[in-house]
């Protein structure tokens, strides 16, 4: 199976790397674009300043640019907060895509989006960027366009719990969370 897995807006720390070697390991091609050319953020101040100077559509058009290559092959899409929803909004506009791994975050669903692929989101429990509502509202309009989603909900951990170099990280709700997405992604290429 290939892989292409967004980083946050923390950019491309080593976090991404060790996932996509835990993926690989697993038997999966995988490719991490850096979508900040090389900037990494030290808080999440800093993460947002470098997005918002990049812009939505740019780093859109660069996810693009870095899945196209592959794209012929049947990808899943993976990502880690803004990842995620870059990865969603690629997913839902390849026809060819085989899955959708979310960890952290999603995005907003157009109204006649349509899709079949499997969708699995891991999420903490409460998590600021992805409130109830919100999670209630995506999940809903995911099923709606003909996702099979699940979602997996971690209470008490941090946004990004599953970067270790990060004041969020939960080293319980990460394990699970990989255990769970690695079952997943098998699922996927079965």
């Amino acid at each position: 199976m290939t892989i292409v897995l967004f980083h946050s807006m923390y950019g491309l720390r080593p976090a991404v790397l060790d996932a996509a070697g835990r993926l690989r390991d697993a038997g999966h091609e995988v490719h991490t674009p850096d979508l900040f050319d090389g900037r990494t953020a030290e808080g999440a101040e800093e993460g947002m300043r470098i997005k918002d100077e990049i812009g939505r559509e740019e780093l859109l058009r660069r996810a693009v640019a870095a899945a196209a290559p592959y794209s012929d092959r049947g990808l899943v899409y993976a990502g880690f907060s803004l990842g995620g929803s870059i990865a969603q909004n690629l997913a839902l506009g390849d026809e060819r895509a085989r899955g959708l791994l979310l960890l952290h975050g999603t995005s907003d669903i157009a109204d006649d989006a349509a899709t079949d692929i499997p969708v699995q989101l891991h999420v903490a429990d409460p998590d600021p960027f992805e409130p109830d509502d919100w999670l209630n509202a995506w999940y809903l309009r995911m099923r709606k366009a003909g996702a099979d989603v699940e979602v997996h909900r971690y209470r008490g951990a941090g946004h990004l719990y599953t970067d270790p170099g990060l004041p969020d990280y939960d080293a319980e709700a990460s394990s699970r969370t990989w255990a769970i997405a690695l079952d997943f992604l098998e699922s996927v290429t079965s």
